[in-house]
C-alpha cells in the first residue's frame, strides 16, 4: 500500500508519526509533504521522517488562501507522481480537494469545533472525517467516525513515550527545585481570528508568582516582552515533551499543549475563550483547572500547586489507559480506506 500524509502543522508530526513507523514496518511505502510552519521540518528531521516540504505557512487570510491554491497545485504534482492508495492528513484541506480531483481516498483527523472556515474547505470533498468522541462541530454526513480520547493519546500514551530526565535536562529542566512551563499563543491561525489570550499583565502575575517558587520556562509562539525573554524555552522540538513531562505545572493558553500536559501527569490551569470536546472531558475528570475572567491569578495556581501530585498522576493514567491505543486506531483506518495494492 502507498500512502501520502500531508503535514502542515508541528502537532501533526507528533500525531502521526508512529503510526507511520507502524505502517513502513508493515511493509507500506510512505511519502510526507510538509509545510514550513514553526518547528514542523525540525520535528519531522529530528525525527527522523523523510519529508518534502510544498509551502510556507501564511499569515492572514487572502494570504492563506494563496497558500492554500499553492498547496493543492504541488500536492497534484506529488500525487500524480506517486500515485498513493490512500492520503492522510489532520485537518485535510489540500488531501480532500486532491482526492476529488483523482478519486484517491482521503481521510482527515481532526479535533478543533471552532475552526469553521477549515471544515467548511473541507468536509464536502473528504472522503472520511474522524474526530473524538465528544466533538460538537461540524459532521460529514455519513462519513464521520469518532475515537476516544484526545491527540495526544496518540504520541505521548504511557506506552509509546518514555520521559527522559537527560532530554529534559538538557532542555533546561533544573531537577534541584520545582519547574513550571508556560505557554502563549500568537493567535495568527484562521480559526483564531479577533481572539487573544493572556495580557501581558496576567503574564508577567503568572510568571513571578512561580518564579518564586522555581524554574519558569515560557513556550512561546511569538515576541516576549524583553524581561521575559531570558526565560524562552530554547531546547529542541524533540525534547520538549521531555521537559514537559518533569514540570510541577503548565499553565497558559493552549489547548494542546494543556492536553499533553494531562497525558504526561502534570496538573494543568488553562485560560481559553471557548469549549473543546476533549479539553471539556479533560476538565470533567479533574484533570485541568480553568483561569476564568475575572478570577484572581495568584489563587488560582495556589490552588492548582495545592493538589496532591500522585492522586493526580493516577488519575491521570487511569484516563489515557482508558482511551485505549489511538495509533492502532489510526492504522487500522488508514489500511482499510487504502485497500490493497492496485
Amino acid at each position: 500500500m502507498r500512502a501520502l500524509f500531508d503535514l502542515v502543522h508541528p502537532a501533526d508530526a507528533l500525531f502521526f508519526c508512529h503510526a507511520i513507523n507502524r505502517l513502513r514496518a508493515s511493509g507500506a511505502e510512505i511519502r510526507i509533504v510538509s509545510r514550513h510552519k514553526d518547528v514542523l521540518v525540525p520535528l519531522l528531521d529530528e525525527s527522523r521522517l523523510e519529508h518534502m516540504p510544498i509551502t510556507r505557512a501564511a499569515t492572514g487570510r487572502w494570504q492563506l488562501a494563496r497558500e492554500l491554491l499553492e498547496r493543492d497545485a504541488r500536492l497534484f504534482k506529488v500525487v500524480r507522481d506517486f500515485r498513493p492508495h490512500v492520503m492522510v492528513g489532520f485537518g485535510g484541506v489540500a488531501i480532500a480537494h486532491i482526492g476529488t480531483l483523482t478519486g484517491i481516498p482521503s481521510i482527515a483527523f481532526y479535533d478543533t469545533e471552532h475552526a469553521t472556515l477549515q471544515t467548511r474547505l473541507t468536509l464536502p470533498f473528504i472522503s472520511e472525517w474522524h474526530v473524538p468522541a465528544g466533538w460538537t462541530g461540524r459532521e460529514a454526513k455519513g462519513r464521520t467516525f469518532r475515537f476516544p480520547g484526545s491527540k495526544a493519546a496518540a504520541y505521548l500514551h504511557p506506552d509509546h513515550f518514555k520521559p527522559s530526565p537527560d532530554a529534559a535536562r538538557a532542555a533546561g529542566w533544573d531537577p534541584s527545585r520545582d519547574n513550571f512551563l508556560v505557554r502563549t499563543v500568537e493567535w495568527r491561525a484562521t480559526h483564531d481570528s479577533g481572539r487573544d489570550g493572556l495580557s501581558v499583565d496576567q503574564l508577567r502575575e503568572i510568571v513571578g508568582f512561580l518564579g518564586e517558587r522555581g524554574k519558569v520556562h515560557i513556550s512561546a509562539e511569538g515576541n516576549l516582552p524583553d524581561d521575559m525573554e531570558p526565560l524562552r524555552y530554547r531546547g529542541s522540538a524533540v525534547q520538549y515533551h521531555h521537559l514537559l513531562s518533569h514540570c510541577r505545572l503548565q499553565c497558559g493558553e493552549s489547548i494542546t499543549v494543556a492536553s499533553e500536559a494531562v497525558a504526561l501527569g502534570v496538573p494543568v490551569l488553562l485560560q481559553i475563550d471557548r469549549e473543546y470536546c476533549y479539553i471539556r472531558q479533560q476538565e470533567d475528570a479533574g484533570l485541568i483547572d480553568r483561569l476564568h475572567p475575572g478570577d484572581c491569578v495568584k489563587e488560582a495556581l495556589a490552588c492548582v500547586l495545592g493538589r496532591d501530585q500522585e492522586d493526580y498522576r493516577q488519575r491521570s493514567r487511569a484516563f489515557m489507559t482508558a482511551s485505549g491505543d489511538l495509533n492502532a486506531y489510526i492504522v487500522d483506518q488508514i489500511n482499510r480506506l487504502g485497500g490493497a495494492p492496485r
